[in-house]
């Protein structure tokens, strides 16, 4: 995919153990030509875990975009004045993060650079990882499919026997939707049998 001349704004929430699996989504940006803007959530600045280091992250992010991590609301919101992003990305989108921007909550970097692209008018596209998007968060994923600009990468049970109201994105198929959103198309099929 040719990415030249296009700025993506590519945020990820806690969802510490699908990290390892976008960081070579962000590369492909980076292969294609796209200028790549890194928003994190506070929990992705702070948190240690099983899955690897804050510290670790940030350097991944640094190293492939080339770009300071936009970490702080108060350096998200002028995203929205500047235009500045073409797509924005959220992935992986927690049950936390989807159900504060169905709800117009914003109170951490990704939502305020959430808010930003709604407000453009851009389209703002979601990688889900929930362990109740069947449950609680169902509601707020039906909100947010019929709301203008917002378009989902792919998703499906990540394992239905032990985990039935878990929904994870396609998370290979983020720089597919994400085109397909800038031509403001939603990529099919969006619920997919996802494969344990």
């Amino acid at each position: 995919m040719n990415w030249n001349g296009i700025t993506v704004g590519y945020a990820l929430t806690g969802s510490h153990c699908t990290l390892e699996e976008v960081m070579p989504q962000i590369q492909r940006f980076k292969d294609g030509g796209a200028n790549v803007i890194p928003i994190v959530s506070s929990t992705i600045m702070t948190t240690d875990t099983r899955f690897g280091t804050s510290a670790n992250w940030q350097s991944q992010l640094k190293d492939i975009t080339g770009n300071d991590i936009i970490s702080t609301i108060v350096e998200a919101e002028p995203l929205g004045p500047s235009k500045l992003l073409d797509v924005l990305v959220i992935a992986p989108c927690t049950g936390n993060t989807t159900s504060k921007l169905a709800n117009a909550m914003t109170d951490s970097p990704v939502l305020m650079a959430a808010k930003a692209q709604m407000r453009n008018c851009r389209p703002l596209v979601l990688a889900i990882s929930t362990n109740d998007g069947l449950g609680l968060n169902a509601a707020n994923i039906a909100k947010l499919l019929v709301t203008k600009n917002i378009y989902f990468v792919p998703y499906g049970q990540d394992n239905p026997q032990q985990k039935p109201n878990s929904l994870v994105a396609k998370m290979n198929l983020i720089p597919e939707a994400c085109y397909a959103a800038l031509e403001g198309k939603q990529l099919q099929p969006m619920i997919v049998e996802y494969a344990t």
